[in-house]
């Protein structure tokens, strides 16, 4: 991943990198106190997120993600995200398939801002990811 101009064009990566089975924690500050949510975990710290992501990417196949409403709001070092997603994977040890809409929501922050560099730098430090469900 090299540096983007924007947190929406991170965001972009990341989808894209999901959908090709690429590797994901270098979107993460590897930080202990980065911290992701998917639809079945929670996961506390860089080292934490690294090794689910990697699992993730080792036992997952045929990822579908579509993007229908995302929202980024980039202010002075740090960035909102929300988004409404479709996502569906097949899971390579059982070859079952699993399909969500699902929520998204997320924290990044520009790691440029603080060493002083002119290129941006965008890693997530928060992201939640829900499926809804009816009442």
């Amino acid at each position: 991943m090299s540096p983007s101009v924007s947190a929406e064009a991170v965001v972009r990566e990341y989808y894209d990198a999901l959908r090709d089975g690429d590797p994901l924690a270098q979107y993460f500050a590897d930080d202990e106190r980065t911290v992701k949510f998917g639809i079945s975990e929670s996961l506390f710290g860089g080292s934490e997120i690294a090794a689910a992501l990697e699992e993730q990417t080792e036992t997952t196949d045929e990822w579908t993600v579509e993007s229908h409403n995302l929202v980024v709001d980039e202010r002075d070092g740090f960035a909102t995200v929300a988004d409404e997603v479709t996502m569906a994977w097949t899971k390579t040890t059982t070859g079952e398939r699993f399909r969500f809409d699902s929520r998204w929501s997320a924290t990044l922050v520009d790691r440029a801002a603080d060493d002083g560099s002119s290129a941006s730098d965008w890693r997530f430090v928060a992201m939640h990811v829900s499926a809804p469900r009816e009442l």
